[in-house]
């Protein structure tokens, strides 16, 4: 009976963990940006060079304990019990370790993963993705083109018109409410990310 308990157990981490995003062990992946199509090029992982640099020891000043298990750590968030899955907040959100602009609240949708999911970011040259080997299935894991952070992955089970559906994590994320009627979302600034926790 006991064995039965452990493999039960096994069994619901493997389907929280493949439900959207998972810790990764590949050391090699293709790098995409999203969206385009091209550009695709087999990287080993430290030899990716992002525009924002940092240590370890300065990722881990700046982000929380949850932040860093997710955006470094390649981690993820229970489904439903997170920040944003449910928002219907008007605004942007951002890349919780870098700060640059990932997505709109445009282009959210309710999924029903309990993840807040997305059809689109806002620009494809936004994210970058990396093919993801973990939990015995492939997915595209979707990064931070900026500093190659861990945001969630990218499913082809979306709604028209791209198909898409970006599963993120809240925790790797920061939203900031604004009326979009009037921003240029494509020429959105950086938010400030310097300081520490």
């Amino acid at each position: 009976m006991k064995t039965f308990y452990i493999l039960f157990i096994l069994l619901i981490i493997g389907i929280i963990g493949a439900g959207c995003t998972a810790n990764e062990s590949s050391e090699q992946y293709e790098i995409n940006h999203a969206g385009t199509g091209s550009d695709v090029a087999t990287h080993v992982a430290d030899t990716i060079k992002y525009e924002v640099q940092k240590t370890e020891e300065e990722w881990r000043s700046i982000l929380t304990d949850d932040e860093y298990d997710i955006l470094r750590d390649r981690g993820t968030e229970l489904p439903y019990v997170n920040e944003y899955y449910n928002s219907k907040k008007e605004g942007i959100y951002y890349c919780g370790a870098c700060g640059q602009p990932l997505f709109s609240s445009e282009h959210k949708y309710s999924s029903g993963t309990g993840w807040p999911s997305y059809w689109k970011p806002i620009k494809p040259s936004a994210v970058g993705e990396r093919e993801d080997n973990s939990f015995f299935m492939t997915r595209t894991e979707i990064v931070c083109s900026r500093c190659g952070s861990h945001i969630g992955h990218v499913f082809d089970d979306g709604p028209e018109p791209t198909g898409l559906r970006y599963c993120m994590n809240s925790a790797a994320l920061d939203f900031v409410e604004m009326d979009l009627s009037n921003t240029d979302t494509q020429n959105l600034s950086n938010l400030d990310k310097n300081k520490t926790k």
